[in-house]
């Protein structure tokens, strides 16, 4: 079976770990997947992550985090721009998710970063998903 969205799959396969309370998930690793887990690492809602390699595409370990309390940080993943429905956003229109506490990851010429670099480099892009 093909895979139509691995960004889709990337957080579901999260949501779903983070729902069972697993210390790390394993995805099948990309270029767009691990920039996306490297600002997830970035702005502090994992711990940590590891890309191996193998003879195929590798595999990215994402190792979850969460609250003293044992509930996950993050506590929401939205997929944006879908393969059916792509979605575009110039830098002005590309607004703070939850009044700044959750974050839009934005894919620009420049490469992949958060809504608030995109907006600081007046870059705009494709809103690829968000989490809060």
């Amino acid at each position: 079976m093909t895979m139509t969205d691995p960004i889709a799959d990337l957080l579901t396969r999260i949501r779903n770990a983070l729902t069972a309370r697993h210390d790390r998930v394993e995805v099948p690793a990309s270029r767009l997947k691990v920039a996306i887990v490297r600002i997830l690492k970035d702005e502090g809602f994992i711990k940590n992550f590891k890309v191996s390699r193998d003879n195929k595409q590798g595999q990215i370990k994402i190792f979850l985090k969460y609250t003293e309390r044992n509930s996950p940080v993050i506590n929401g993943l939205q997929r944006v721009s879908k393969p059916g429905r792509r979605v575009y956003r110039k830098s002005q229109d590309i607004k703070p998710i939850l009044s700044g506490l959750g974050i839009l990851i934005v894919s620009t010429s420049r490469g992949v970063m958060t809504d608030k670099e995109a907006r600081r480099n007046n870059l705009g892009g494709e809103s690829i998903c968000q989490i809060w």
